[in-house]
């Protein structure tokens, strides 16, 4: 027996870049022994499923042992004719989530640098990371992507540069012209992906989800998702719009069933549901606006968002887990950010009117409380 042979592992091993990832861990969902749970931990719509999308779903239960289209050919079609764009550019995953992973796979890899910004969605690290890639965060100003600092930051061996467009937790936005600095300030061989999971609930003017600089040249990708204001997050739907060069590299490593046969349905039909987003964008406009003064009011600082969300900043990380236990304690999930290195913030989804003044009784209920 050789020597290697002695050194033999006892069991088989997994890469070394896998045991460094710290696995991403969803909103909380549940409270022993809490009869009514109000669930703001997950961003998720405030009015659940549009009913197109639920009569939708029920219809294709007699069919779900059948193989749904590959290719999505109806979904994407949709999407094309509601955002005005070419099919033949838009590729559907299992969330958006499927397709960053796949970004990360088909232009990282070993050797390769993937930027994002220090604060940004944790999917983007643990996707780089799998796939490879060394992930490097970048610092940002105000929870806001710094161009200055993310283009400093780029190195001959950076390939791709993630941006959430609003960023996930923070809420933040960066102006269009911003973005286009920074896209004319990569090497044009660096794919910019601007993940704009929270498009529909912007209200800056000048807002572009991506579609002007996916059209303007072959290195820029727009994500996009049914997990939000449309209400699908259970569905597991997302898409991408790209340059056709990039949807054809997606294509060819992609699940051939990736999205199912219910999922197509139901987003298919909440499309076309009328009225849908510009309702869930109007009360979400208006409460985020309630919800925001309510806290600072009682004198928590709230940061600028343009997301379907709050970031409550409590200022120490123990005030933030005093105010999570009280909140939990009548109910009220939401999302500490530890893992996203502001452990002195809680992130609060606006959801129904009513449970949005339920998080300001409670609150204001802690501010004045021994607690506080």
């Amino acid at each position: 027996m050789t020597d290697s042979q002695n050194r033999a592992p006892a069991a088989p091993q997994p890469r070394a870049a896998v045991m460094a990832i710290h696995a991403y861990v969803a909103g909380e969902a549940k409270l022993p022994g809490v009869n009514r749970i109000i669930k703001l931990s997950s961003n998720e719509g405030a009015f659940g499923p549009p009913p197109a999308a639920i009569a939708a779903y029920t219809k294709v239960a007699a069919e779900i042992h059948r193989y749904p289209d590959g290719g999505s050919t109806a979904l994407r079609r949709a999407i094309g004719t509601r955002f005005g764009l070419d099919p033949a550019r838009i590729v559907c995953g299992t969330g958006s989530d499927e397709l960053i992973g796949l970004l990360c796979h088909v232009y990282g890899g070993p050797g390769t640098d993937i930027l994002m910004s220090m604060h940004g969605f944790t999917m983007y690290q643990i996707a780089g990371t799998f796939a490879g890639s060394r992930v490097l965060k970048v610092p940002e100003k105000n929870l806001t992507t710094d161009v200055d600092a993310m283009l400093a930051a780029v190195t001959p061996e950076t390939n791709i540069v993630f941006i959430a467009h609003p960023n996930n937790p923070t809420g933040s936005l960066l102006p269009q012209s911003e973005v286009e600095r920074l896209r004319a300030g990569l090497r044009p061989d660096i794919l910019l992906v601007l993940d704009s999971a929270y498009a529909e609930y912007v209200e800056a003017a000048d807002y572009d989800a991506g579609q002007k600089l996916v059209d303007a040249a072959e290195n820029t990708v727009m994500l996009r998702t049914f997990s939000k204001v449309f209400g699908l997050g259970g569905m597991r739907v997302g898409w991408g719009y790209m340059p056709p060069a990039v949807a054809d590299a997606l294509n060819r490593v992609r699940g051939v069933f990736n999205v199912n046969l219910a999922a197509q349905a139901a987003a298919v039909a909440a499309l076309e549901e009328p009225g849908w987003v510009e309702r869930c964008r109007a009360h979400n406009t208006e409460w985020r606006a309630r919800l925001a003064a309510s806290l600072a009011a009682v004198g928590i600082k709230v940061w600028p968002t343009e997301g379907n969300f709050l970031l409550a900043d409590f200022a120490t990380a123990a005030a933030a887990q005093d105010a999570d236990a009280f909140l939990k304690s009548r109910g009220i999930i939401v999302r500490g950010m530890a893992a996203y290195d502001l452990p002195h913030c809680l992130r609060i989804t606006v959801g129904t009117a009513e449970e949005c003044t339920l998080v300001t009784e409670a609150l204001t209920a802690f501010t004045t409380s021994p607690h506080a």
